[in-house]
């Protein structure tokens, strides 16, 4: 099982981004997928859910109505698409699965907010 990130980068107040998580070892259409941050001198915290079958997405309040989650099965990746960026967006984002019982984590992709 792998989760690889990426599409982190410098982007201004009110841009976009679509950070992707690529997916081997397993189907993404399988599992739950999380999206997480740890922004600096921060707390990890989780983003938002994509469920794996019956519900919609999950998101923190803090990103309802700007962040969304997607998912390509042929590709086999998930995406957060993030608009109307805010400096206190600025962390590392991650991706997260768990397969019986165990988590897995990417590496994570650094998205910086700034003027």
């Amino acid at each position: 099982v792998q989760l690889v990130e990426s599409g982190g980068g410098l982007v201004q107040p009110g841009g976009s981004l679509r950070l992707s998580c690529a997916a081997s070892g397993f189907k993404v259409s399988t599992y739950d997928m999380y999206w997480y941050r740890q922004g600096p001198g921060k707390e990890r915290e989780m983003v938002g859910i994509h469920h794996s079958l019956n519900g919609g997405p999950w998101y923190v309040d803090a990103v309802k109505g700007r962040f969304t989650i997607s998912r390509d099965d042929s590709r086999n990746t998930v995406y957060l698409q993030m608009d109307s960026l805010k400096p206190e967006d600025t962390a590392l984002y991650y991706c997260r699965t768990m397969i019986s019982g165990h988590f897995y984590w990417g590496q994570g992709t650094q998205v910086t907010v700034s003027s």
